[in-house]
């Protein structure tokens, strides 16, 4: 039998709640031509996840969206076979097909994955869209250079510590904005950025200036609100800015508005300042991007150049608890849900 979860009839409020979700139980699917049936073992939790939600781009009754990992458990679909470790998007469900007829967004290719080249966790993390999208917005939209200062938000989480030791590795300068003491400690002693405030400080703008004396030339936003008031009046003229999320007004429940208050609040100093400010969807770096993002992150990861921490739950009952928790911060490091038996450990 599988288990699955689906959005309930329940109003969408600010942040997830345990009553927004309903858990289903019925037959495995059966694999048709040109598909293969897969067990999830790694189901991702990720802030873009809810902003499918509260936008109606995942409709209610549809299984909950996430980027897995899973095995092949039978195939009909050709270079995939049983026993196969494979990256693809089962959502929030035990089983489920992959390849044709099987509606997935057409970036998200199912690929094999080979445990020699790292964890397959790994491949819905730092070695995965996750991963991307911290290298696109990075490196390909930021482009920090060196001596530059480059801030980033949700400095802990699973796009904001590869992002910032990108950066490093350009050879800038890194601030991170965090929460917790812990979390703070985790930025500067393992990832190596030079500095890093906490945004629960009653006194987050001037800690932020006097982590960023030279002024801000990159800032990759992952929260929003609050946080990017903090960061505004420190762009420096030239300045590059990433808006990879909003996560700040998830809370607040203005979700569409998110880049609004951005753009509105932060007009007169992009256009005195000249700050590029541009929109991160990873979709569409993929074609021409993956590769090289997979060749150079892989060697970073493999030779200690870039660290990462994973935030594993286990328990298929316990994903939307999970989840709430890491839209409320509650996460340290990338959030994932472990279902079943990964037989790689």
């Amino acid at each position: 039998m599988n288990r699955y979860w689906t959005l309930s009839d329940k109003r969408l409020g600010g942040l997830p709640e345990l009553n927004n979700f309903t858990l289903h139980e019925g037959p495995n699917p059966t694999p048709g031509p040109g598909q293969a049936l897969s067990r999830t073992i790694y189901v991702s939790l990720d802030p873009y996840q809810w902003y499918y939600k509260k936008r109606g781009v995942e409709p209610k009754g549809a299984v909950c969206h996430a980027r897995t990992v899973s095995r092949i458990i039978e195939s009909r679909m050709d270079g995939f076979a049983p026993g196969d470790l494979v990256f693809n998007v089962n959502g929030w469900a035990e089983y489920a097909l992959m390849g044709e007829g099987v509606d997935r967004p057409a970036y998200m290719i199912p690929r094999k994955l080979d445990p020699a080249a790292g964890k397959i966790s790994q491949a819905v993390g730092v070695l995965g869209m996750l991963g991307l999208t911290a290298y696109s917005g990075m490196i390909l939209l930021g482009d920090p250079k060196a001596g530059e200062t480059v801030v980033v938000s949700a400095a802990s989480g699973g796009v904001g510590q590869i992002a910032g030791q990108l950066a490093r590795l350009r050879g800038a300068r890194v601030v991170g904005i965090a929460g917790r003491e812990e979390k703070c400690r985790y930025v500067t002693d393992e990832l190596r950025f030079d500095a890093c405030v906490s945004h629960l400080s009653p006194t987050l703008a001037d800690d932020l200036r006097s982590a960023c004396p030279n002024g801000v030339d990159v800032y990759f936003e992952n929260v929003g609100g609050a946080v990017f008031d903090a960061v505004l009046p420190l762009f420096n003229k030239g300045a590059r800015m990433t808006i990879c999320g909003v996560i700040a007004q998830f809370a607040e429940g203005a979700v569409a508005d998110g880049k609004a208050y951005i753009m509105r609040n932060g007009e007169a100093i992009f256009r005195d300042r000249n700050v590029k400010v541009q929109d991160l969807f990873v979709g569409e770096f993929v074609a021409d991007h993956q590769d090289a993002f997979l060749r150079d992150v892989a060697h970073w990861v493999a030779d200690g150049e870039i660290r990462y921490r994973e935030d594993i739950r286990q328990g298929f009952e316990t994903i939307p608890v999970a989840f709430g928790e890491m839209m409320r911060g509650g996460n340290f490091g990338k959030m994932l849900v472990q279902v079943s038996e990964d037989p790689t450990l």
